[in-house]
């Protein structure tokens, strides 16, 4: 039997005790996955297991705490769950883990760079760690590590870190690399002019249309935004770069020592902006203070939020 059909006998079987169990099911293309919620066993049977199948699911959790909920989940995005519990945003005994080996993901923005338009793909098929594209014109046959997400290319967790069903997963052992973040390298190593210019660049192209912060697992407070509320008004409607940037950095300072770098939001983002940078830095200076990293022990409290008279990497006292 394979993982997919393990997985949706599983499903079945713990379906009668849940309200609903949330995983993915073909997109509108079939280039894309979406989120898929079954509550019936006709729904578990459209139940897709792939490399497609890069969305974190666990940003719907929040919205669903009175629900008994199932989530199908990869090892990576498990550190959100983990997250979530930290803070008491949803509760365990309501929630049931089917973890899933994730062999990598596919970005659909390196995909467009090798083949071009992917408006009219016919079909895509995985093999041995191949994704075959195929097109009215031509086919497309490409390495699956060519088409990786960034962040799988710095995966350092392969294990999940809370699960109640384990599944091997739709292929063979991980591609993931864990890697220096070169794109944070990077950032670090310009000059603060030049650092600057960088992101005037990119956020130049933003049209503020927050689907970073909607997908995002650990952004909660979207009724009460910051982007959004007029009492008090802290960012006006105008397109200007100080109001995106505004946005940005409020958005990134909101996640310190939160944010689990799933990337959701870099994926989401229509522009094509590279802000999980943003966040894995910060993500980087929590781990240097606080020997700290997000999501990874449930029982924990993120060191923003808690309070010690005298932190051992800071030493205020003596400066």
């Amino acid at each position: 039997m394979s993982t997919l059909e393990e997985l949706k006998t599983k499903i079945k079987e713990q379906l009668p005790d849940l309200d609903l169990v949330i995983g993915w099911k073909q997109g509108f293309d079939p280039l894309h996955a979406s989120a898929h919620f079954m509550r019936t066993e006709a729904d578990v049977d459209k139940l897709i297991l792939n490399p497609l199948c890069v969305q974190n699911l666990a940003a719907y959790l929040p919205g669903l705490k009175d629900k008994r909920v199932g989530l199908v989940a990869k090892e990576c995005d498990t550190r959100s769950i983990g997250e979530l519990l930290q803070e008491s945003l949803i509760d365990r005994d309501r929630i049931v883990v089917f973890s899933v080996k994730c062999p990598g993901g596919v970005d659909l923005v390196k995909v467009k760079d090798k083949v071009g338009e992917i408006s009219r793909v016919k079909s895509v098929d995985f093999q041995n760690g191949r994704i075959t594209i195929t097109t009215p014109e031509e086919s497309h046959n490409l390495e699956l590590e060519e088409v990786l997400p960034d962040k799988c290319l710095s995966m350092r967790y392969e294990e999940p870190v809370l699960s109640d069903f384990r599944f091997a997963g739709p292929g063979q052992e991980t591609i993931c690399r864990e890697q220096e973040d070169a794109d944070l390298n990077e950032l670090e190593g310009m000059g603060l002019d030049e650092r600057f210019a960088y992101w005037k660049h990119h956020l130049e192209r933003c049209v503020r249309c927050y689907a970073c912060r909607n997908a995002c697992p650990m952004c909660v407070c979207k009724d009460h935004c910051i982007a959004e509320t007029r009492d008090p008004h802290w960012l006006t409607q105008e397109t200007d770069i100080r109001q995106k940037w505004m946005f940005q950095l409020i958005h990134a300072m909101h996640l310190a020592g939160r944010c689990t770098e799933c990337g959701e939001c870099e994926r989401a983002c229509p522009m094509d902006i590279p802000i999980l940078s943003l966040r894995k830095k910060l993500n980087r200076e929590i781990k240097e203070l606080f020997a700290y990293t997000s999501g990874l022990d449930p029982e924990a409290r993120p060191p923003l939020m808690t309070f010690q008279p005298e932190e051992a990497n800071i030493k205020e006292r003596e400066w």
